[in-house]
C-alpha cells in the first residue's frame, strides 16, 4: 500500500521532477462516451452542491453568502440562507462550504464557512427551522493574514466528525511558515465532533497549502483531497480509510513529488506523497472531486474524478492499493470547476463559477 516513501525515494523523486518547465506525463484519453446535464444556470458566483434536506433537492453554496434550493422544478426563490451582509466575497473569499449535520433528518443542524467583513475565516453553527435558518453559534474563528488560500471544505467524516481544510493563509510559498507550525490552524485538515460539549477543533494533518475541497468515499470511507500548486504541480492525496492521524502532506517543503524549499518539516506525523500530479502546462490549479458511486454511468463507477479550475480539464482514476492507477482524461470539461458534488443517490455533479451546474451522465 502506498503511504510513506522512503527518504531517498522522495529525493530521487524530486531530482526527476525538478527539470524546467514541468511537464505533466502523457495521459490517455477516455473513450468513455460521457455527458454534462445542465441543471440550473444563471447562479451567482456558484462554490459547492450538496445533497439537500428533501428528496431530489441540492442545495447551492453561492459565493457573496447565500444558499439556493435547487429542486426538480428548478431553483427555488427563498434562498435556504442569506448571510450577505456577514461575508466579503470575491477573489478567494466568501461562503465557501456547507456541511448538513448527518442526522440533519432527526437533528436540522448545518455548518457554514465564509470569510466575515474583515476577511478572516468564520465556521457557524445553524439549525433550519419553519421560520428559517437561526444560528446556534461560531465554532471557529481564524484569522487571515491575506486574501487567498482561505481552503474551503466542510464534510462529515465516516468517523461522524466534522471535517475542515484550511490554506496556508496566502502570499507565495507560505513566508511566515504556518503550514509546518503546530501552532497554527492555517495549513491544516482540522477536525470537530459537534455532538460533544465542550469539544475542541483538532489539527490532523499538516502541510496543506490550499485543500481546495476533499471528499470521502461513501463505500469505503477513504479520504481524498486536491491541493492547489504553487508554480509547478498541483496534486491528488488520498488516505485510507483507518490509517493513524497525524499526517504531514509536505508543504512548504514539497510541492507534489518535488522539493521546493530547504528544511525539515515541523509539523508532526509522517510526510504523505500524492497519488497523482500534474504541472502547469495542462492547468493552474487543483478542483478535487468524488470517488463515484452512483449508478447513472457505470463504467465510471469506483473512479476518483477531479479537475482544474483553469482549463476545465477532467481527470479519473482507479484506486488501486493506495496508488493510482489507470489515470485518464475525460472527454469532458467545465469552465471555471469550483466543485464537485454528490446527491443523496451518489450521482455526480459539477459546479461552474461562471453560474451553472450539471449533473453527469452518460453521453
Amino acid at each position: 500500500m502506498r503511504r510513506l516513501l522512503p527518504a531517498l525515494a522522495l529525493l530521487a523523486l524530486a531530482a526527476c521532477a525538478g527539470e524546467d518547465p514541468a511537464l505533466t506525463p502523457t495521459l490517455p484519453a477516455s473513450t468513455e462516451p460521457l455527458a454534462l446535464v445542465e441543471v440550473a444556470s444563471g447562479l451567482s458566483s456558484p462554490m459547492q452542491v450538496v445533497a439537500g434536506p428533501e428528496p431530489g433537492t441540492l442545495l447551492v453554496v453561492e459565493q457573496q453568502g447565500t444558499i439556493r434550493v435547487l429542486s426538480t422544478s428548478g431553483l427555488e426563490p427563498e434562498p435556504f440562507l442569506d448571510i450577505s451582509d456577514e461575508v466579503t466575497a470575491g477573489g478567494e473569499q466568501g461562503l465557501l462550504a456547507l456541511a448538513l449535520h448527518p442526522e440533519f433528518a432527526s437533528d436540522p443542524r448545518f455548518y457554514v464557512h465564509y470569510s466575515n467583513l474583515e476577511g478572516d475565516t468564520r465556521v457557524a453553527e445553524y439549525r433550519a427551522g419553519p421560520g428559517g435558518p437561526e444560528r446556534l453559534r461560531e465554532l471557529l474563528a481564524v484569522d487571515q493574514p491575506y486574501a487567498n488560500h482561505n481552503g474551503g471544505q466542510l464534510a462529515f467524516g465516516p468517523d461522524g466528525l466534522l471535517h475542515l481544510g484550511l490554506g496556508d493563509g496566502g502570499k507565495a510559498f507560505d513566508p511566515e511558515e504556518r503550514s509546518q507550525d503546530p501552532g497554527s490552524r492555517l495549513g491544516k485538515l482540522l477536525t470537530l465532533d459537534v455532538d460533544r460539549p465542550g469539544a475542541e477543533w483538532q489539527a490532523v494533518a499538516n502541510g496543506l497549502r490550499n485543500p481546495w475541497r476533499f471528499s470521502f468515499d461513501r463505500e469505503t470511507g477513504d479520504l481524498w483531497i486536491g491541493d492547489v500548486g504553487q508554480d509547478r504541480w498541483e496534486e491528488v492525496d488520498h488516505v485510507p480509510a483507518g490509517t493513524a492521524w497525524p499526517l504531514n502532506f509536505g508543504w512548504d517543503v514539497y510541492e507534489g513529488f518535488e522539493q521546493v524549499e530547504d528544511g525539515e518539516l515541523r509539523g508532526e506525523g509522517p510526510l504523505i506523497a500524492p497519488v497523482a500530479v500534474y504541472a502547469h502546462d495542462v492547468g493552474c490549479s487543483i478542483t478535487g472531486g468524488f470517488v463515484y458511486r452512483g449508478a447513472d454511468v457505470p463504467a465510471l463507477r469506483g473512479r476518483y474524478l477531479y479537475g482544474d479550475y483553469c482549463s476545465g480539464t477532467i481527470w479519473s482514476l482507479r484506486p488501486e492499493g493506495g496508488e493510482a492507477a489507470d489515470v485518464r482524461r475525460e472527454q469532458i470539461a467545465v469552465p471555471q470547476l469550483s466543485s464537485f458534488g454528490e446527491d443523496v443517490d451518489g450521482e455526480l455533479y459539477l459546479v461552474s463559477q461562471a453560474g451553472s451546474v450539471y449533473r453527469l451522465a452518460t453521453g
